[in-house]
């Protein structure tokens, strides 16, 4: 893979930025707030269900964040 390429769940920042119009680390906020044993998918279903994102981009952000911690 190219020097610089972006793999993985980050591969998705730029089109949700895109798409959403509010800055990836806003969105890893939210997702930092939630309750620390919520489950993986809850916590997809609730970007899903009051934030309007596809199913895509919130497993993304809830994927990159698991995996920072």
């Amino acid at each position: 893979m190219p020097e610089g390429t972006v793999s993985g769940p980050a591969s998705y920042f730029p089109s949700i930025e895109r798409t959403y119009g509010r800055p990836v680390e806003e969105w890893l906020a939210l997702v930092a707030a939630r309750p620390a044993d919520e489950k993986h998918a809850a916590t997809v279903a609730w970007l899903k269900a009051e934030h309007g994102l596809g199913h895509g981009h919130a497993n993304a952000l809830v994927a990159y964040h698991r995996a920072q911690r």
